[in-house]
């Protein structure tokens, strides 16, 4: 079971600490095997907001923790404490992923963490972590940034990507999605970066295209085109294509694509199938098909895919 500690200390932002401890907190039903054993790491007591917290243990167990996060820090102008950066250096050097959420990147900064690396953080404060961090590669454009072993989000909501994205990577699309239903979150958000992402499916029945999303994901097999889905919807290629733009924010094309994308990362997850079985079975025609569009959206072949995640999800 993975240990995932929570770095608490008067002056971190309590919205962020608390997404943090649900997503990695209770685990899904559909979770059948071990989940995460969160721990709340920090000076006892401490302020957080308007909330008073009773940590679970001192900042020296971060050091112990698969995975630790760091939530947003208040005042980017203030320095954060010694101890803290400290303890997530300490933590970092002994192996422990990495990731701060929002203003939480500040501490990371301080510690050495993205010295060299890409990173980003709310886009109120890029230009102050830029400034003040000048080593540090701060990308205001992106909803967080994966350097393997230290991670950064950008503010609020994509502390939730982020917290999304590590469960993604540890437990697989499937639980990551299940999770999001339960949060009432979109599994994924575009966020510009070279990693897979699927535009987000609003909840059913309070948009006009609600019939039409499953009635495609059930049909990914089949070569579907724009006037094949505008048919099914009964309105106009043109119509369906502002539907299209108001509802998900990208063309009825690059849904497809991208539900055809993330139905074949599912199958490289779960099964043994060729990749020649998969594109079939997700409406690519071909593996070079497949292969050009899954490297394009997600960054890697899909052979590579398939062997990195069952790395990291491999039981120790």
């Amino acid at each position: 079971m993975d240990t995932v500690a929570l770095a608490v200390t008067d002056g971190m932002l309590h919205f962020e600490l608390a997404l943090a401890y649900e997503v990695f907190g209770p685990a899904p039903a559909a979770v059948t095997g071990p989940w995460y054993d969160i721990a709340l790491c920090g000076p006892d007591p401490v302020r957080v907001g308007r909330f008073r917290l009773e940590p679970d243990h001192g900042l020296d167990q971060l050091s112990r923790a698969d995975t630790v996060i760091v939530p947003g820090w208040a005042d980017v102008d203030q320095d954060p404490p010694a101890d803290l950066v400290d303890a997530v250096r300490a933590a970092h050097d002994a192996g422990a992923r990495v990731a701060s959420l929002c203003t939480g990147a500040f501490v990371l900064a301080a510690a050495g963490l993205l010295d060299g690396k890409r990173a980003t953080t709310h886009w109120a404060h890029t230009q102050v972590l830029a400034a003040r961090y000048p080593q540090v590669t701060v990308d205001p454009d992106v909803l967080y940034v994966d350097n393997g072993s230290v991670l950064t989000s950008a503010g609020k909501a994509a502390a939730m990507d982020l917290c999304l994205h590590l469960v993604r990577l540890d437990h697989g699309s499937s639980i990551a999605n299940t999770l999001a239903r339960r949060l009432v979150v979109p599994p994924h958000r575009d966020g510009g970066q070279a990693q897979f992402v699927t535009t987000p499916v609003p909840a059913p029945d309070n948009h006009p295209l609600a019939e039409l999303f499953p009635w495609v994901i059930e049909r990914l097999d089949r070569p579907l085109t724009v006037e094949d889905l505008a048919r099914q919807a009964r309105m106009s290629s043109r119509h369906l294509g502002r539907h299209f733009r108001s509802v998900t924010g990208t063309t009825p094309l690059q849904w497809l694509l991208t539900q055809r994308i993330r139905h074949a990362q599912e199958l490289l997850e779960t099964t043994d199938d060729s990749v020649d079985t998969i594109a079939a079975a997700t409406g690519m025609g071909t593996a070079t098909t497949l292969r050009r569009h899954f490297n394009r959206t997600v960054g890697v072949p899909p052979d590579s895919y398939r062997r990195t995640f069952r790395l990291r999800t491999r039981p120790a």
